[in-house]
């Protein structure tokens, strides 16, 4: 494919790493960020201080708080911001360039006040029509940033646009993967947080290997039966983007979720932990989304539950683990 100009639109850890792999790919890239002073900062460092520090912005890559520059120049969008932000970043670009072709977005989560998931949004403020896509799997922003071996999937509603995303993903140490179920991407990337708050938790009240490894297994399990029930493909929920996204949020410290659910097994407060880690922690929102979800739906997902009532019922984190443990037996 030729070089394009692309707008990566979100300057945190995961839109930047983006922007650097895209610039690496030769692609004219613009990485657009609400915030003007952090954009100016980060355009005289030469890199994201706030959120990837160490990796250093390609020649091609330019920066950008001015919207409508950003998007009117761009032949293909990249929405890379926090869920609760997802819609109004939409509502506008849709102000700037009301009538788009295609959309794709590395967002991860549902939307937070309708806890729909994201591509139902698009459909709401664009057209059903434009083609769509997300991009999700097993990926810290630091090591792709750095152009360590990665691999992760891409789904769209047309498969030749998820063709053509690999495409300008592709290179030497990311290996994209594609298909049309964006709704198995969709779960699968918002249902790993709660899980990865989950084992943190546990990890942080000094249990061991064996929890850790029974709430994955159960937390797939979970994912699987949500997934199914809107319409998910299994095989998705066993690729990348959810046992594979789910096996690295939940077992390496890079995840801001598991750190999340570390602080909190360890006696911190939800405000304490969030204060460290100075970033957006997908898993919180999505542990209350996931919670009203599954019980809209009739779908029994006991971790989640008790994730939601750690962080929103004030529930003491070994009682959680106790009442998991003396749930009625039943048949795995």
């Amino acid at each position: 494919m030729n070089n394009q100009t692309i707008t990566v639109l979100g300057a945190g850890s995961w839109g930047t790493a983006l922007a650097i792999l895209l610039a690496k790919n030769g692609h004219k890239v613009i990485l657009w960020g609400r915030n003007k002073e952090k954009i100016s900062a980060m355009q005289q460092a030469g890199e994201n201080t706030f959120f990837l520090p160490g990796s250093a912005f390609p020649e091609l890559l330019s920066l950008s708080s001015d919207l409508q520059q950003a998007v009117l120049q761009s032949e293909e969008l990249l929405v890379v911001v926090p869920s609760h932000a997802f819609r109004d970043t939409l509502l506008k670009i849709k102000t700037v360039k009301p009538q788009i072709q295609r959309i794709s977005w590395a967002t991860k989560g549902l939307e937070p006040e309708t806890h729909q998931l994201l591509h139902n949004v698009v459909d709401e403020v664009f057209e059903k029509s434009v083609k769509q896509a997300v991009i999700s799997g097993p990926t810290f922003a630091t090591e792709v940033a750095r152009g360590l071996p990665t691999a992760l999937t891409v789904a769209a509603n047309d498969i030749s646009y998820a063709q053509e995303l690999a495409q300008l993903l592709c290179n030497d140490t990311l290996r994209p993967y594609i298909s049309h179920d964006i709704v198995g991407l969709e779960i699968g990337g918002a249902a790993k947080n709660v899980m990865a708050i989950a084992a943190g938790i546990a990890d942080g009240l000094g249990y061991g290997a064996n929890t850790r490894s029974a709430l994955i297994t159960r937390g797939l399990h979970e994912i699987s039966g949500l997934s199914r029930k809107l319409g998910a493909e299994d095989q998705t929920i066993m690729g990348l983007s959810g046992l594979g996204d789910l096996l690295l949020t939940c077992t390496d410290d890079q995840s801001r979720n598991r750190r999340m659910g570390l602080a909190i097994g360890r006696g911190q407060s939800i405000e304490q932990a969030e204060t460290e880690i100075q970033q957006v922690v997908e898993g919180v929102q999505a542990a209350k989304q996931i919670y009203s979800l599954a019980q809209e739906l009739g779908i029994d997902m006991p971790i989640v539950e008790q994730v939601y009532l750690v962080l929103y019922q004030g529930l003491a984190p070994k009682k959680a683990v106790q009442n998991l443990l003396t749930r009625d037996y039943k048949s795995e």
